[in-house]
């Protein structure tokens, strides 16, 4: 098992990139070549909704997804160490957590998105629901 680190893309996904992508399109190693705003997000159990924004800094790497009306409209900051992988055809992002763990990750605040602060707290409740999410086996792609 590898550790988790939150704000870093997964290999395994980054190689499933790679391989449907132009390889010319910009993007530094670390980092997707697809520009993944406008994408679905699929939890474990469900949709969440759609990318909003996104960062692609290596080991800084974030998504913001606009729940709609699930939360009220809410948006939601997830790690990009939390996609599992991703269905580029059809533009889907799966995330290897539950409904129920997004919407209880720590409230998302345009005014303090690019704090380290904020991130750090992000990072660190992700990290925490990973190890939950392996004892419970929702990690593994279906």
């Amino acid at each position: 098992m590898q550790p988790f680190t939150p704000c870093t893309w997964r290999e395994s996904f980054l190689d499933a990139a790679r391989g449907t992508e132009d390889p010319d399109a910009g993007r530094s190693a670390g980092s997707p070549h697809a520009d993944m705003v406008g994408y679905w997000v699929e939890a474990t159990d469900g949709q969440i909704g759609s990318v909003d924004r996104a960062s692609y800094d290596v080991g800084d790497a974030l998504l913001v997804v606009d729940t709609g009306p699930w939360i009220f409209g809410r948006k939601v900051l997830l790690p990009a160490g939390t996609v599992a992988y991703a269905d580029h055809d059809a533009r889907t992002l799966f995330v290897d957590r539950t409904k129920e763990q997004i919407k209880n990750s720590p409230r998302y605040d345009e005014a303090d998105f690019d704090t380290a602060g904020f991130r750090q707290r992000v990072g660190d409740y992700y990290a925490r629901t990973y190890t939950a999410s392996l004892d419970d086996g929702e990690h593994d792609r279906p």
